[in-house]
């Protein structure tokens, strides 16, 4: 309040005194002009709104009209002004037009607004002005919808529904599957919606074991939505995204937000949303039948497996891949009815970074394609685990690229041979722990700062020959530029005997560089870290050959719009990657 009086310049003065002493004395007359008063203001600046008058300080001065400037900001007529036919200067902020203050009022964010409403009535009245609200709607929550515009089928109605309840568009039964807007205005949704809910919008990552899970939580029309992102069906590491809702969040007539559970086939159902602590929330479904398929388990898998792989258990052939997927599915069933996700934020980019840092979706053996994210710390380039495997979980760093040890690949002959390649990058790996001394390569990974060496990750499968692979999903907002000459691409060739998921790959790469990923048996048990060969193809997209393991994984960036989802700062980033880390140790 006196923050508000501060910017106001009335909240202490004579005239809201004198003000003050008038509403104790007559209430009833007092009502009477609140409300002849606030129509005529409300009006006023919402018809001048629609007419497009609101478009700076001059146009609002400009139509204020004789009328106006002739008032002073108790509304009565300032006849010594009006004799010279000059307007008085405005003492104070309760002096300027009501169309001005509508412009200034929307550049406060929404939780002053109140405060403001109790400066003085004329206030008041004009914090009723959906000018107001609907900007900061926009601003601070990216909402973009016209809420007097909006129709059923434009809030994601086909993405939300179509696939799940397979109603007729226009039918009786979809209707009523979505809130009633008319009533609605944007201060009701701010109020009540997205404000209350803030702090659960940006990424997440589900606390589902050693596979993990990527979750973004956004504004979508008058919903809240957290989607659930799952890489593209292996082995097309290029592919987009794939979403799937889990959750959602909206208004009910009555004001009042209700969340709405998505998991299952039966369409939105009762759920409940619980802050944990700072940066954790976490989910409950309350009617869980609605996950269940009336051909019991066996068609659960079935449907599950058409998602997940995109393809029937009959059509992988192999049996290790099939224990795999149906001890993915048994684990991932039990997480159901509840589940914990925990902040996690897109790396900072810097101007020395290598290419931009942020997400990408990859090809991981027999695990199929899982999200990793890269982040540049000095002179390592580390990839974490956001998705993972029985074998390396999620939260791990699978791989450790030392930008200060480039390779040059020798020419197309030589690089098809597997021995000459692994010679070169041998040299390195044996020079590296001569300067490490007494080191431990073998023991878990840990995340250090951005002055110090060091990283880990890495991926490995259940048998050597069906190793981890590196993976990359989602790309960050546009970071700071770069030269603007790339250096010059060489040709590039995978050595024969190396496997690889897609065997389209780039023909060309910018740079390579010597580093080591993050290998271990079932359980994460015996990690080992082992060397090879980092490979940037462009901007998009960068390998890396498991030397060990012969085979070759494939990374694309992940393109999606991520917002609310950039660390503060690099500290913060650097602190949830060891909190990251210590969630799957």
């Amino acid at each position: 309040m006196a923050v508000c009086a501060r910017l106001c310049g009335v909240g202490q003065s004579r005239r809201c005194r004198r003000r003050q002493r008038n509403e104790q004395q007559d209430q009833g007359s007092d009502s009477d002009m609140d409300e002849e008063e606030g129509e005529r203001i409300v009006g006023q600046t919402q018809r001048r709104a629609e007419a497009g008058c609101s478009g700076g300080p001059d146009s609002a001065v400009a139509s204020a009209g004789p009328s106006d400037a002739g008032e002073d900001g108790s509304g009565h007529v300032n006849t010594a002004a009006s004799s010279r036919g000059n307007p008085r200067p405005p003492q104070s902020l309760a002096d300027l037009p009501p169309e001005l203050l509508v412009e200034i009022f929307s550049l406060l964010p929404g939780t002053v607004l109140p405060n403001v409403a109790l400066v003085c009535k004329k206030f008041r009245q004009i914090l009723n002005t959906e000018t107001i609200w609907r900007k900061r709607c926009m601003e601070e929550f990216g909402m973009n919808e016209d809420l007097r515009k909006m129709e059923a089928g434009g809030v994601c109605s086909q993405d939300l529904y179509v696939k799940r309840v397979n109603p007729r568009v226009k039918s009786g039964r979809f209707m009523k599957l979505l809130p009633d807007y008319e009533h609605m205005d944007y201060r009701d949704v701010y109020t009540h919606l997205l404000h209350p809910y803030r702090h659960i919008l940006g990424l997440w990552q589900p606390d589902i074991g050693p596979y993990g899970g990527l979750l973004n939580v956004v504004v979508d029309g008058l919903f809240i939505i957290g989607w659930m992102y799952l890489p593209p069906h292996d082995p097309r590491v290029e592919d987009p995204m794939r979403r799937r809702p889990l959750f959602r969040i909206h208004l009910l007539e009555s004001k009042k937000a209700t969340v709405e559970c998505m998991y299952g086939h039966k369409g939105p159902h009762k759920g409940d949303i619980q802050t944990v602590k700072k940066d954790e929330f976490s989910t409950k479904c309350n009617q869980t039948d609605h996950h269940r398929m009336p051909g019991g388990r066996q068609e659960e898998f079935r449907t599950w497996l058409e998602e997940e792989w995109g393809r029937t258990l009959e059509e992988i052939f192999h049996e290790h891949m099939q224990e795999l997927i149906l001890m993915k599915f048994i684990y991932t069933s039990q997480y159901d009815n509840c589940l914990t996700y925990r902040r996690i934020y897109l790396p900072p980019a810097r101007p020395s970074d290598l290419l931009q840092p942020g997400l990408f979706k990859g090809t991981y053996g027999s695990h199929g394609l899982e999200i990793v994210m890269l982040s540049f710390h000095g002179s390592s380039a580390r990839a974490t685990k956001l998705t993972g495997d029985p074998n390396v979980p999620a939260g791990q760093l699978t791989l450790d690229i030392d930008l200060r040890r480039p390779v040059v690949l020798p020419d197309l002959e030589q690089q098809r041979n597997i021995e000459e390649l692994s010679r070169l990058v041998l040299r390195i790996h044996e020079e590296v722990q001569g300067d490490a001394g007494q080191h431990d390569s073998v023991a878990p990974p840990t995340v250090k700062s951005a002055e110090e060496e060091g990283a880990c990750g890495g991926t490995s499968g259940p048998e050597p020959e069906e190793g981890d692979h590196g993976a990359c999903s989602d790309s960050c907002q546009p970071g700071p530029s770069r030269s603007s000459s790339p250096p010059e691409a060489q040709p590039f060739v995978l050595p024969l005997g190396v496997m690889a998921r897609n065997e389209v790959y780039p023909r060309t790469c910018r740079k390579c560089f010597y580093g080591t990923g993050l290998i271990a048996g079932h359980g994460f048990t015996s990690p080992e870290r082992t060397p090879g060969l980092f490979v940037l193809f462009d901007e998009d997209r960068f390998g890396f050959i498991w030397l060990e393991l012969k085979s070759f994984s494939l990374y694309s960036r992940l393109t999606d719009h991520l917002p609310h989802a950039h660390a503060p700062n690099m500290e913060r980033f650097e602190a949830m990657l060891r909190n990251m880390q210590s969630w799957t140790s």
